[in-house]
């Protein structure tokens, strides 16, 4: 268990969770992984996403020797985590929507969960709001066109407003006061979300927990190298790699399943 820490997701989105384990554990090296080719992930089909993700996952998990698998995408952790801990020794941690602290943490018991549209319709999605929410009404919200959204602002391009107004607007209407953010994407662009709802609507996320589990199972791991590896399996543009630059990135690899 001396290889890199691996975080993969569907884009940038499970850098919003990279990030909160980077607090934890700054001493480790990291393999971000990231299947843009075949972006965005709510929109396939699960037969699909199961076959690519534990084929893609195994497969650099091993080249790469790692440590840990983070799957920092709510859509795939949906249904890729049994199979991957069949075909891998080492942890895999997967990201839940904050379901349980958001229908704690309701004064109205009345809360909202924002994801792409495979995970809002997900059994095990259904299944997180019987057993932590029941004394709650719960507004589900599903949007693959926000996942665009996150990656056109880490990008560095300018993202379309009134598209955001008008995916929020539903939100806004609704009259919860904790918003779920279902999908790593979206706590890239919380800042706008939030100013749109107001502060009347918490937001929460799932980073924090997923880094404090990370650290629970990596207590003993650690190294001086500190190296920051990108890998994604389509080319990304100049924006985005400035992007990543910026996030502390040095090293960048186009990947397939079979290099």
């Amino acid at each position: 268990m001396s290889g890199p820490i691996l975080v993969f997701d569907s884009g940038i989105g499970g850098l919003s969770v990279m990030n909160e384990i980077r607090k934890q554990l700054p001493l480790h090296d990291y393999c971000y992984l990231f299947d843009n080719a075949r972006l965005p992930y709510g929109n396939l089909s699960e037969q699909e996403l199961i076959t690519g993700c534990v084929a893609l996952i195994t497969h650099h998990a091993r080249r790469l020797n790692a440590s840990i698998v983070v799957v920092a995408c709510n859509t795939a952790s949906t249904l890729v985590l049994p199979l991957l801990r069949q075909q891998l020794t080492i942890p895999i941690v997967g990201v839940v929507p904050a379901i349980k602290p958001a229908a704690m943490l309701s004064k109205k018991k009345h809360i909202g969960l924002l994801a792409t549209p495979g995970t809002v319709k997900r059994d095990y999605t259904q299944a997180l709001i019987n057993q932590f929410a029941g004394n709650c009404k719960v507004e589900l919200f599903g949007t693959s066109d926000l996942v665009l959204l996150a990656e056109q602002y880490v990008a560095q391009q300018q993202i379309d407003m009134n598209k955001l107004n008008e995916i929020l607007a539903p939100i806004a209407a609704s009259n919860i006061d904790v918003l779920v953010l279902g999908c790593t994407h979206f706590p890239m662009i919380a800042t706008e979300i939030s100013h749109y709802l107001g502060e009347g609507v918490t937001l929460l996320d799932s980073g924090e927990a997923v880094a404090k589990r990370v650290r629970f199972l990596l207590s003993k791991e650690s190294n001086s190298n500190k190296q920051l590896q990108a890998c994604y399996t389509k080319d990304i543009g100049q924006g985005l790699k400035a992007a990543l630059v910026d996030y502390g990135f040095s090293d960048f690899s186009l990947v397939t399943i079979t290099d």
